[in-house]
């Protein structure tokens, strides 16, 4: 995944940096691990790639990516949380498969026209949704992953 804009920056911490926060090095190294991901990621896996990083300094780090808009937080069935980079920066929602945990981004123009319908039915004001539609990814699919 490369998560680097056209200065080398991380995209993760250019955009806490725009909320002002320092980009300090425990947060340079949790935003290495992130990008190094090729697939969602659980904070305990970046725990365990990160033992110089105290645990609550990563799940610190990950709210404020996740307040950035630059993570996106999905669970799982179970209610287990997954994150994965947040490539569009656009409304989405997500499909995560319930055998290997990818997640991954859609947009469809039918969800959307729903989420209209809905705003001018519901009583009061649509503040936020979340989608997520569980499946089993192709890779799970055909085998490749077990």
């Amino acid at each position: 995944m490369d998560s680097q804009n056209g200065n080398g920056r991380s995209d993760l911490l250019l955009a806490i940096e725009d909320q002002g926060h320092r980009s300090t090095h425990a947060r340079r190294l949790v935003a290495e691990a992130i990008e190094a991901s090729a697939e969602s990621f659980t904070a305990e896996e970046i725990c365990e790639q990160l033992p110089s990083v105290g645990r609550a300094t990563v799940y610190r780090t990950l709210k404020l990516f996740l307040s950035a808009d630059a993570l996106c937080k999905v669970a799982l069935p179970d209610g287990a949380p997954r994150y994965a980079v947040d490539t569009g920066g656009r409304h989405h929602h997500h499909s995560i498969c319930t055998n290997c945990g990818a997640v991954n981004e859609f947009r469809a123009s039918t969800v959307e026209r729903v989420l209209r319908a809905l705003d001018r039915e519901v009583d009061g004001e649509i503040t936020g949704h979340r989608m997520e539609i569980f499946v089993r990814c192709d890779k799970c699919l055909s085998g490749a992953v077990q």
